[in-house]
C-alpha cells in the first residue's frame, strides 16, 4: 500500500514571518511541493498566526489540488470557522493549548468523548474527512472508534526519540496502536518528528500506514539537498518494500 506525504509548510511561514513581507512564497512553495510530488500539504495555523496565518489558509485552499490537510485544536472558534469555510481534504483535531510551542501529546478519547463526538459530527456533516491527533496507547485508540472519527494520527515522538537505541523497540506500541485501529476501522495517519533515517523502518512495521504529515525535518533536509529532491527521497522512504 503506497502511503502519502503530506508536507508541512509551517516552517516556511515561520521564515517568511521572521523578516516580514512575502519571501518565501508560502503559495509557491506548496505549490511547488506538490509539482515536486508531494500528496498533500499541511498547514497548522494557531491563534498567534506565528507561522501559518488564517489568511494563507484560504488562499491555500484556493490552489491546492492535492489533499489539504488543516490540523489544530477545535475547541478554537476561530480555527472551526475556518475549517468550515475552506472545506480541506482532512481536518486534523490537535489538543494544543494556545501558546504551545509545538504539538507534544494527543487526546485523552475516553475523558473527551462526548465532546469528540460532538466536534466531529460537525466536520463529517460538512464532508471533511476527520483525522484524531494520539498518542500509541490501545485503549486510547479503540476509545477513538466511538468519537466517530475516520481516522487516527499517531503522534510518534517517542518513536523517533528511541529509534536509534532500539528501533524494534521503539516502534512496538504503535504497531499494537495500528492494529487496534484497524480492528476499529479506523484509517491510521502519523506525525511528529518522523525524518530520512527513521520513516523507512516506521513503514515497514505498519503496511497499512495511510498518510505521513512531515514538516520540521523535511524542509530542515531541503537545505542542504534541495526541496524537489527531498521530496522524493521521503517518498522513496515510504514506498521502499
Amino acid at each position: 500500500m503506497a502511503t502519502k506525504l503530506s508536507v508541512n509548510i509551517n516552517k516556511i511561514a515561520t521564515l517568511r514571518n521572521s523578516r516580514g513581507g512575502s519571501n518565501p512564497d508560502v503559495i509557491k512553495v506548496a505549490l511547488d511541493c506538490e509539482k515536486f510530488g508531494a500528496d498533500g500539504i499541511t498547514v497548522h495555523p494557531r491563534p498567534d498566526e506565528r507561522h501559518i496565518r488564517y489568511s494563507d489558509v484560504r488562499e491555500l485552499s484556493k490552489v491546492v489540488t492535492t489533499e489539504f490537510n488543516i490540523e489544530g485544536n477545535p475547541k478554537e472558534e476561530k480555527f472551526v470557522d475556518l475549517v468550515l469555510e475552506v472545506k480541506p481534504t482532512q481536518v486534523t483535531l490537535v489538543p494544543d493549548s494556545p501558546g504551545q510551542l509545538t504539538s507534544n501529546h494527543g487526546w485523552d478519547t475516553i475523558k473527551e468523548k462526548q465532546y469528540l463526538q460532538q466536534i466531529i459530527g460537525v466536520f463529517r456533516k460538512a464532508g471533511i474527512r476527520v483525522s484524531v491527533f494520539i498518542d500509541p496507547v490501545e485503549h486510547l485508540i479503540a476509545a477513538a472508534a466511538a468519537t466517530g472519527t475516520d481516522r487516527v494520527e499517531l503522534y510518534t515522538e517517542d518513536y523517533a526519540k528511541n529509534y536509534h537505541t532500539d528501533k524494534n523497540k521503539a516502534v512496538e506500541s504503535y504497531v499494537k496502536a495500528a492494529n487496534i485501529a484497524l480492528q476499529n476501522g479506523l484509517g491510521i495517519n502519523a506525525g511528529h518528528d518522523l525524518d530520512m533515517k527513521n520513516l523507512q523502518f516506521f513503514k515497514q512495521s505498519i503496511p497499512a500506514l495511510l498518510e505521513v504529515s512531515i514538516g520540521h525535518a523535511l524542509i530542515a533536509d531541503a537545505i542542504y539537498y534541495g526541496l524537489e529532491n527531498v521530496i522524493q527521497l521521503y517518498k522513496r522512504k515510504l514506498n521502499i518494500h
